[in-house]
């Protein structure tokens, strides 16, 4: 014989399809939503298939082509060692849309099962991950992020891992107060009264119902993430030369600004763009899983 508790776990996950077409058909409604996904489409077009998009190698210099303006042999001109900026600027994606997605999965890892944890538990646990992340989120995240890839070292997989940790903490506090909200339903006193365990309850009732504000701030620190990344590299604590990154462009480009404005001009509409991308992105998704909504 089903339990009630049984019986509302089987209308709860048979109003799951109904509930991601309505998300779908919201977020597709969404004309800025749309225009974004469009947009991190593009970015990722640009990473795959950059070897297929241009002929030019993006780190082989070449001295009878150096600072020519854009042109129908190079559409976006050369940099100050002849290299093509489309090309450069192709490759260059993988490192800022690897950046991006790495580091924002590498908090979410970190930082949700923490939050969890926090707020299921409460009392000593949340006191000492509380105060953590509260000292984390006391230093502004670029800084953060600076001051770990400086203690690591110059990499890209360095710079990933010092822009996840710095973003942990946002995931830590996001996921603590939704579990805190969660955990007080009433399908959650029922789990505890049938005597379910600990991890049981937090995996099958209370994650699955934290889970839309997660997607939605991990869309939107994508777009931290890549500015972060961007960041670094021109500092020269994230990809290094000569592979290409649009942060370590800008900052060859800053010398030549006057004699060659495209240098910068390009690199700073890809980053433009690609942050754009994923804010609409992150906008739509809100709107879309707004549980008011539906």
């Amino acid at each position: 014989m089903a339990t009630p508790l049984d019986a509302q776990s089987v209308a709860s996950a048979a109003s799951l399809p109904r509930r991601k077409r309505r998300g779908l058909v919201r977020f597709m409604r969404n004309r800025a939503a749309v225009f974004g996904a469009l947009l991190v489409a593009l970015v990722v077009v640009m990473a795959v298939f950059a070897p297929w998009l241009t002929q030019y190698d993006p780190v082989r210099a070449s001295f009878m082509t150096v600072r020519q303006a854009p042109s129908a042999a190079h559409w976006f001109g050369t940099d100050e060692l002849g290299r093509d900026v489309l090309s450069r600027l192709l490759y260059g994606a993988r490192a800022s849309l690897l950046a991006g997605v790495v580091s924002v999965g590498i908090a979410v890892v970190l930082g949700v099962p923490l939050g969890l944890l926090a707020g299921y538990f409460g009392k000593l646990v949340d006191g000492v991950i509380s105060r953590v992340a509260d000292a984390l989120l006391s230093i502004p995240f670029l800084i953060l992020a600076i001051a770990l890839s400086a203690f690591l070292g110059p990499s890209l997989t360095n710079a990933m891992a010092a822009i996840g940790i710095s973003a942990m903490p946002r995931f830590i506090r996001l996921t603590r107060g939704q579990a805190i909200s969660v955990k007080a339903e009433e399908y959650v006193e029922g789990a505890r009264a049938i005597g379910l365990d600990h991890p049981r309850i937090i995996l099958r009732y209370i994650l699955p119902n934290v889970l839309p504000p997660i997607i939605v701030q991990a869309s939107l620190t994508v777009a931290s993430a890549i500015i972060a990344e961007a960041s670094l590299s021109f500092l020269g604590l994230g990809q290094l030369p000569p592979a290409p990154s649009w942060g370590s462009m800008l900052n060859t480009a800053k010398d030549f600004v006057s004699q060659a404005p495209w240098m910068s001009i390009f690199p700073g509409i890809a980053i433009f763009l690609a942050v754009l991308g994923f804010n609409l992105v992150g906008d739509g998704l809100r709107d879309a899983l707004d549980p008011r909504e539906s």
